[in-house]
């Protein structure tokens, strides 16, 4: 080998371009160490046609703040998104740099729909469960409740936007909609009365028992005067009702 010109000439050339490869790095290195590069600014905007109203500086600083290390270049983007994240009320987060000393942090806020359970949690329009401040989301008005098996929250907070569809002709708002461990559906509308649904295959079978309940809720909201506490529309033909504490009808048909 070491009588091959050509070979010695090759490592030399090698060696030669991993010296300058290692000097280029080093130089790199040390220029993103300067000064000049530490992290002055974090700028926090909303996303689109949403405004920040939960996040505020105060959250930020507290809770995002003081877990992002690094400066411009060696800031990771990653750990500055899980940052954000982990703040009440975020639900996604993007990062981006701006030279040469400035992060840009995009947040799109949860929106709370309701709470979810018995724990304290949260319910947000997109259908997540999160944990905040109960009296923040209490700011735009009283919560929806919801409650469900793990994994049903997106299935609850669709069925709620078809129950108020359906609810709709008698001029009634689901207040709280419940999917119970074996399935069956309990919506309570906003004049307090409680509806069991019941268990259901799909869409169809929902809307027919609630068509059911809209067609005579009229006639039966006059014969008792208001005093409907319950309604159970869990018969193929027919349904039951609960007025001052007594079953007062039970039509043609078996439970679902």
């Amino acid at each position: 080998m070491w009588q091959d010109v050509k070979a010695l000439n090759a490592l030399s050339n090698a060696l030669l371009v991993a010296a300058l490869l290692a000097l280029l790095a080093s130089g790199l290195w040390w220029l993103a160490q300067r000064p000049m590069f530490t992290l002055k600014t974090i700028r926090v905007e909303g996303v689109a046609d949403m405004p920040l109203r939960r996040v505020n500086a105060l959250t930020i600083r507290a809770g995002a703040v003081p877990r992002i290390k690094g400066n411009f270049f060696t800031a990771d983007l990653d750990a500055v998104r899980g940052a954000f994240e982990s703040v009440p009320w975020v639900r996604k987060a993007t990062v981006r740099r701006e030279w040469p000393d400035t992060l840009i942090v995009s947040i799109e806020e949860h929106r709370a729909l309701g709470t979810w359970g018995d724990e304290g949690r949260l319910l947000s329009v997109k259908g997540d469960v999160f944990t905040a401040n109960l009296a923040e989301a209490e700011d735009d008005g009283d919560l929806l409740e919801f409650d469900g098996p793990d994994g049903s929250e997106k299935e609850v907070v669709a069925r709620f936007a078809q129950f108020s569809d359906w609810f709709a002709p008698i001029k009634q708002v689901p207040e709280a909609v419940a999917l119970s461990n074996r399935y069956a559906w309990t919506v309570k509308l906003d004049n307090g009365i409680t509806v069991q649904l019941g268990r259901a295959d799909g869409d169809a079978t929902l809307k027919e028992r609630i068509a059911r309940l809209v067609s005579v809720y009229p006639q039966l909201m006059e014969r008792l005067q208001g005093k409907i506490e319950n309604i159970d529309l869990r018969y193929p033909n027919g349904l039951a009702l609960k007025a001052d504490g007594l079953t007062l009808a039970a039509l043609n048909g078996k439970k679902k």
